[in-house]
């Protein structure tokens, strides 16, 4: 570790001697980060938060080779009558369907179809019941009409309650799509009215998303909306606008974040230093930092994520510490007389040898971040871990250049950047540390008391935001439909698979009862029932009997009930071809036959995250006639799957990332004692903010967990900055304190105020993110302000005592009969 530490304050040397060359060789890495990072794109694709190799991320994209896109383009129109609401959908569906990206469009449900012909799904025993209820029913009635008859007991009326049959068969597809009254995709009471647009491409091409959106736009504008009413207007939601107005917020979120972001730290430093100057000196490496990141980013992905979006505001923060820590001590050890370039090398060789350190701690953290399957994770990780070692190597080439080129134009610091004021609260913890290290042991027992509260919050919502009007809209719209837009869709390749996939999801849907997260399942030839002959002929008997129903005694709502039945039982049998074509195009692939494809529509809420686990469980596993497994393809399966990853890696990810920090400050420190000193801020602070997190309403989610692995990667380097001032011959507590913990307390608002730019953002992720984070630097600057000096003082002053006395004495000592405490003398 000492060569490494002269060998940077050697190199910082160096480029001070020889300025022009450093910064040149700077500004062409510079320039060629830049250019290869403006065609970064953001990609918010739920999809590719998991590697290829899942299966569910398989399945996707094989179902969007056969099925085509899933989900619509949905267009509501609202505030009209229900006239006008029809009138509209009829006029807009031609139009739409003439856009060359649309395959179809559906303005009307199957609900009659299905209704006239709901007998048929009857099998010919249950259809054989009903006759005989009717007939006992008739033979009932027609006996009490006879004036002759005289009943000689007071038997009740045989029933014609068909509830029983009506529960046996209510969960299959056909009841659930002949359940609505009207054939329109039609609200009354909402003055609502739903176009549903089969784009030709997934949604997760934003390309081709934002194109056919913007087609459909248009058409709505050519429409004279006024004759609909005079308030009538339209929405766009579905799938395809989702990620759209997704992505938008994202995008926005980065601006604004990034932009807050760099203001915050500009102000800060200019207070911390009171110079402009120095707060160049600051930013310039950070900024070649970035440019060289952000180079490398788009060589390896070509393309951020939702979470590697904002590295820049994060990695930002973090690397203004480094610059408050070096260019701090710079400016002291001018102010001690040291010539430009020895303050210079003597800054890198201590300093910045804690700089080294802290920096390698945390990439090896996000490194270890970097091993997750989940993609935004993995990515993260590898991105913030090489950010990490990147802004090192800027600050070591671009600052002292800067310094020495500075210094050659005749600047020297001002007095007052170069002065240490004494901090009033170094000398109140030289003389209260027993008293503050004990009430903080006391704060921060209790707050480990409340462990057990801590909860995971599994709302997909720290994955998508629900409240963008898009989801408000789209989860209206499916209260209309009846059922999901977007099924899951289970790929066969045979009618065989298909019957053996639909019993087996019906069985257990049975089987589970309400527990079931399947609403109902339906394959094409599910929809055509068997044995239609045999069924016909049951019907045609029970429409005899029909026609023997004397209707004068029955009320009007009975009368309405015989004459929907006398329609029914009249049907004709029927087979795929007569389905509506409403139905048989949702099960036609591209360009082929209706065969393949199951659709299996969840009965739970989408953004229920234990739902969709449970909704994967149910549904996948099942068995096909050949014995191999069928593939269930859909975002809710991508879902559960990274649901699952997240719960099964986090506890892997945390345990890794404490002992790589172990290990690595173990290794650079020299032994296990000062690792272990300077990793107990972290460890105690981090345990103090999950104790927080039941006090401040805080849950965990899918996004902000990754919080504690950065945490502990972060701010361990607070700890070595410390104890390596300390631990310097002649070092006075009350100085080192005044100095290192000004820098300390800049580093980590710098640091807080990376991350805290995500509390603007307006995605409720990404905002955790933020407020998580913030809580833990605060936390953690507490602790490295009050809690950790305390503790230092009294094991100092412990280990003084102890060695004063002989060892003959010590256990007189330890009972009291030493001497008196020592005066604190400086750490060595």
């Amino acid at each position: 570790m000492h060569r490494v530490e002269r060998t940077m304050g050697a190199l910082a040397a160096h480029n001070h001697r020889r300025p022009v060359i450093a910064l040149v060789c700077a500004l062409v890495l510079s320039v060629v980060g830049l250019l290869s990072a403006r065609h970064l794109a953001l990609n918010a694709n739920l999809v590719d938060l998991l590697p290829q190799s899942f299966q569910s991320v398989q399945a996707i994209h094989t179902l969007e080779q056969r099925f085509g896109a899933q989900g619509w383009v949905v267009v509501v129109g609202e505030d009209g009558d229900p006239a006008q609401l029809q009138r509209f959908a009829e006029d807009l569906a031609p139009k739409l369907e003439a856009l060359p990206g649309i395959r179809y469009v559906e303005i009307t449900r199957p609900s009659s179809f299905f209704r006239s012909h709901a007998l048929y799904f009857l099998s010919p025993e249950d259809l054989k019941e009903v006759e005989h209820r009717i007939d006992a029913r008739l033979t009932w009635e027609k006996a009490r009409a006879n004036p002759l008859f005289v009943p000689l007991d007071d038997d009740p009326a045989p029933s014609l309650d068909f509830s029983d049959l009506e529960k046996k068969y209510g969960g299959n597809a056909v009841t659930r799509l002949s359940s609505h009254p009207s054939d329109y995709y039609l609200d009354p009471s909402a003055r609502r009215v739903v176009v549903l647009a089969k784009p030709e491409v997934s949604s997760a091409d934003l390309t081709f998303s934002t194109k056919i959106v913007e087609e459909v736009q248009g058409v709505l504008r050519q429409q004279d909306l006024s004759k609909y009413g005079p308030g009538f207007r339209t929405a766009i939601t579905g799938s395809f606008q989702k990620k759209m107005d997704q992505q938008a917020q994202i995008t926005r979120d980065v601006a604004v974040s990034s932009t807050v972001a760099t203001v915050l730290v500009l102000l800060y430093l200019f207070l911390h230093f009171r110079g402009a100057l120095a707060v160049g000196l600051v930013l310039a490496p950070v900024g070649a930092g970035l440019a060289w990141t952000y180079g490398l980013v788009a060589v390896a992905y070509g393309r951020v994520n939702l979470l590697t979006a904002f590295l820049g505001a994060i990695l930002g923060g973090l690397g203004v510490e480094h610059g408050i820590h070096l260019l701090g001590r710079y400016l002291a050890l001018r102010g001690e007389g040291r010539s430009s370039e020895g303050a210079t090398r003597e800054s890198f060789t201590h300093t910045g040898g804690a700089a080294l350190v802290s920096a390698l701690v945390a990439a090896l953290t996000f490194f270890v971040l970097g091993t997750s399957q989940l993609t935004a994770f993995r990515e993260f990780g590898v991105i913030a871990g090489v950010g990490m070692l990147v802004l090192v190597l800027a600050y070591v080439v671009v600052l002292p250049a800067l310094l020495g080129l500075v210094s050659r134009w005749g600047w020297n610091p001002r007095p007052s950047s170069t002065e240490t004021t004494e901090a009033p609260l170094g000398r109140v913890i030289t003389h209260r540390r027993g008293l503050l290290t004990a009430v903080s042991a006391l704060v921060v027992v209790g707050l480990l008391t409340q462990l057990p509260r801590v909860r995971f919050d599994y709302d997909i919502s720290s994955l998508q935001d629900q409240r963008l009007d898009s989801f408000v809209l789209d989860r209206a719209v499916n209260q209309l439909i009846g059922y999901s837009q977007v099924p899951l869709v289970v790929l066969t390749h045979s009618r065989e698979e298909e019957a053996a996939v639909v019993r087996e999801l019906q069985e257990r849907k049975r089987q589970r009862g309400e527990s079931s997260t399947v609403d109902f399942v339906a394959a094409l030839a599910s929809l055509v029932p068997e044995r239609q002959q045999e069924k016909q002929a049951i019907l045609q008997d029970i429409g005899r009997l029909l026609e023997d129903v004397p209707e004068g005694r029955l009320t009007p709502e009975q009368r309405g009930r015989l004459e929907e039945l006398r329609r029914q039982v009249r049907a004709k049998p029927f087979t795929e071809a007569d389905l509506p074509s409403s139905v048989r195009q949702q099960f036609q692939g591209r360009g082929g036959p209706g065969t393949g494809f199951v659709l299996v529509y969840p009965s739970a809420d989408q953004s229920n995250g234990q739902a969709m686990r449970r909704l994967a469980k149910e549904v996948r596993g099942v068995a096909l006639p050949d014995g191999r497994t069928a593939v269930v393809a859909g975002e809710a399966m991508v879902q559960a799957d990274i649901f699952d990853t997240v719960s099964r890696e986090a506890p892997y990810i945390l345990l890794g990332s404490t002992l790589m920090v172990l290990l690595a400050m173990w290794v650079t420190l020299g032994g296990l004692r000062s690792a272990l000193l300077c990793l107990m801020p972290t460890v105690v602070s981090l345990f103090a903010v999950l104790g927080l997190m039941p006090l401040l309403r805080m849950e965990f989610n899918y996004l902000n967990i990754l919080v504690i692995p950065v945490l502990i990667g972060t701010t361990v380097d607070a700890g070595v900055h410390l104890i390596t001032r300390l631990a310097s011959p002649g070092s006075d507590f009350v100085r080192v304190y005044s100095e290192t913990g000004k820098a300390i307390c800049g580093g980590l608002l710098t640091s807080a105020v990376g991350f805290g730019a995500l509390l603007l953002a307006d995605h409720p992720g990404l905002n955790s993110i933020g407020a998580l984070a913030n809580v833990g630097f605060g936390m953690n600057l507490l602790i490295m302000l009050v809690t950790f000096p305390a503790l230092l003082l009294v094991l100092s002053e412990r280990k003084r005592r102890h060695r004063a006395v002989p060892p003959r004495l010590r256990g007189e000592h330890l009972m009291g009969r030493g001497q008196g405490p020592h005066r604190p003398t400086p750490f060595h």
